[in-house]
């Protein structure tokens, strides 16, 4: 009787557990959002926010705020070193109990960037699949459209970059410049970028960066086909200019970066870890169908 008894215990509680109300809690999301946009934006992170909270009920997103306010964090998409944003996000990941067992994270236009940053320099809590939506992770070499509400900032920026992207002090304050990547002045480009050429590892080889963006279950790339605002798209999938010139571009698997595995994607390809998706629109233009069908089964 007593063993009859135990055994309807260990059933009962084996239904409990799986019982909807005990269903394990949805993976947190964390967004970072892109140049000239806030946190908040109902019309952009705020509608990303709300139509994945719709379909996986129950998630925490974090939608990153750079600032006391939306005013600051649009400004600071501008202005603000990324190396102390990335600081600033990963103390605050650090910081959320809602993350302290793991996160996904994505990024949107340079935000794709700026988290992938996150994932090699602060791997705790852990990121497990990064989603980079028009990411720029080889950077960008012209400046075709500016996002924002003031065109007076987009004139100057492209004067600034065009008259000194690498001078110490236009890369301390112009968040644009740190992604600079000239084909032309290579040499520059590695020795002065404060971030875009440390995170590619570009003056050397930080095992750290490399195990940390390795231990990720998937890096997914989505590049959009008909970009008029990145230059090259191809950098979206992590190509660029072949060196010295500005108009024939090369896949990531002919790029130094992958050949010499220096940041472990060719092993992370090999192993089924890179996504590669191709989405027809101008740059961050998507249905809200092709986001559920193709984007949130890496968020479940």
């Amino acid at each position: 009787m007593c063993s009859l008894k135990m055994a309807a215990l260990r059933v009962a509680a084996l239904l409990l557990w799986l019982s909807p109300g005990c269903a394990a809690a949805a993976v947190p999301l964390v967004i970072w959002h892109g140049m000239g946009d806030s946190c908040c934006n109902p019309q952009s992170m705020g509608y990303i926010k709300k139509i994945v909270q719709a379909k996986i009920p129950g998630i925490y997103v974090l939608s990153l705020k750079i600032g006391n306010n939306v005013i600051q964090d649009m400004e600071n998409s501008f202005f603000m070193n990324v190396n102390d944003q990335v600081r600033e996000v990963c103390s605050q990941l650090a910081r959320d109990p809602h993350l302290k067992g793991g996160y996904n994270a994505m990024g949107f236009s340079q935000g794709g960037q700026f988290l992938r940053a996150v994932a090699q320099r602060c791997p705790s809590p852990p990121m497990f699949n990064l989603i980079s939506v028009g990411g720029q992770h080889q950077g960008v070499y012209g400046f075709p459209r500016c996002p924002g509400e003031s065109s007076h900032i987009c004139d100057w920026i492209r004067k600034t970059l065009d008259l000194g992207a690498y001078t110490p002090t236009v890369q301390e304050h112009l968040v644009q410049a740190e992604y600079w990547h000239d084909p032309l002045k290579e040499e520059d480009y590695r020795k002065n970028s404060i971030f875009l050429a440390d995170i590619n590892q570009e003056r050397g080889i930080n095992e750290t960066y490399k195990k940390n963006l390795m231990a990720l279950r998937k890096f997914v790339m989505v590049k959009f086909l008909n970009d008029t605002m990145v230059d090259p798209p191809v950098s979206e999938w992590f190509g660029f200019y072949k060196s010295g010139q500005a108009k024939e571009t090369v896949p990531l698997k002919e790029t130094a970066l992958y050949t010499e595995d220096r940041l472990g994607l060719q092993e992370m390809d090999k192993a089924g870890k890179l996504v590669f998706l191709g989405v027809k629109g101008d740059h961050l233009q998507f249905s809200e169908e092709w986001f559920y069908t193709t984007l949130l089964p890496f968020l479940q």
